[in-house]
């Protein structure tokens, strides 16, 4: 692959930091690797705060294929029984489910009044904490841990924040990642939470670029650039950077914070800006209690901005697709509910923009 695409990898070498006016990147060998256009795609660090006993055997984050390795020999080989998922965000979910799947008994601990908190609303994140709990997970709101304690440098349990103790033999932290922008410490590539970058993902620095979970690049919705740390936002900002890099005008529209998680068979997801209420915004919101489907819309002004579905997910691409390109609803806003609106309830010009084809008629 690397000799078919000309391209020579230094593996197991770490870039230390970047000299902007020399236009290298200095490794921690000392070696100088010089560049014409750099990308910075060093993704998100793990948050794993400094817990007296974390050195522990049996304690890891949940964003590398190292930790998902490295949990599946412990459950495999020393029969864990019982597991600590510190976060009841999407990487705390993730983990939970995947251990409840392999036979272990889960204890999820979320700081924050309610599992899913950045993504869902408080009914939603009810419905997702009642499957949790009905398959068998012991789900904690408002606490965490303070103590991990061991047994010959293995887990052995944790203490909680609110007093008690809980026996395990595996800690899994899963409460986010921070932009790793430890590389750009000393240089004059701007960061506010992470690398600043415009439409074509350009830092404050010529000829250096940054995509990915490290970019603070533009979101359509909030309108203005933030970080998001998903796939992919971070898919196609790379190819932005290529694109721009090779003399391509191809600037980015923006990206949309979006979510998908699936809890003992229950999809769900969040679209956008899913979360608003108050003045200047109309939430509509449907619940079925006996399909366990609930739907939650967010407009502002003539736009759809967010999208909350649980159970049935269906019409997540037309949602999305409407928050994605602005597109004026006010004329059909109260269609969007409806279990028949579809492609054909759009606009007749929406409908051409988006579906094209031989033979197709829309």
């Amino acid at each position: 692959f690397y000799t078919r695409h000309n391209v020579t990898p230094l593996l197991e070498a770490r870039a230390e930091r970047i000299d902007t006016a020399a236009h290298e990147v200095i490794l921690a060998d000392g070696q100088r690797t010089p560049y014409d256009k750099l990308v910075i795609c060093t993704g998100g660090a793990p948050i794993f705060p400094p817990i007296p006993g974390r050195e522990a055997q049996g304690v890891y984050t949940f964003t590398r294929l190292e930790d998902a390795e490295g949990i599946v020999a412990l459950v495999q080989d020393q029969c864990v029984r019982n597991a600590v998922v510190v976060g009841g965000g999407m990487i705390g979910i993730k983990a939970t489910d995947a251990l409840h799947r392999r036979g272990v008994h889960v204890t999820m601990l979320e700081l924050a009044p309610r599992i899913l908190s950045a993504a869902l609303d408080e009914t939603a994140s009810q419905m997702m904490a009642r499957r949790l709990r009905a398959a068998g997970v012991q789900v904690l709101t408002g606490n965490t841990l303070t103590a991990i304690s061991s047994v010959n440098g293995r887990v052995r349990g944790v203490t909680l924040q609110e007093g008690g103790e809980i026996e395990a033999q595996l800690v899994v932290f899963g409460i986010g990642v921070r932009p790793n922008t430890a590389v750009t410490q000393g240089s004059d590539i701007a960061v506010n939470r992470g690398i600043v970058v415009d439409r074509y993902m350009r830092t404050s620095s010529p000829d250096v670029y940054a995509a990915g979970d490290v970019a603070e690049a533009y979101d359509l919705v909030v309108d203005m650039n933030r970080t998001v740390a998903i796939w992919p936002n971070a898919y196609r900002q790379g190819a932005i950077a290529g694109a721009h890099i090779v003399g391509l005008d191809s600037p980015d529209r923006g990206g949309v914070a979006m979510n998908a998680i699936e809890v003992d068979g229950a999809p769900a997801m969040a679209i956008g800006s899913s979360n608003l209420e108050g003045d200047g915004y109309l939430v509509l919101t449907e619940l079925d209690e006996a399909q366990q489907h609930y739907k939650r819309l967010v407009l502002q002004g003539e736009r759809l901005v967010g999208a909350i579905l649980v159970g049935n997910i269906n019409r997540a691409g037309i949602y999305t697709g409407l928050i994605r390109n602005k597109m004026d609803v006010s004329s059909y806003h109260k269609e969007l509910m409806s279990e028949g609106f579809g492609l054909l309830s759009l606009p007749e010009r929406y409908r051409k923009h988006i579906v094209t084809g031989h033979g197709i008629e829309v």
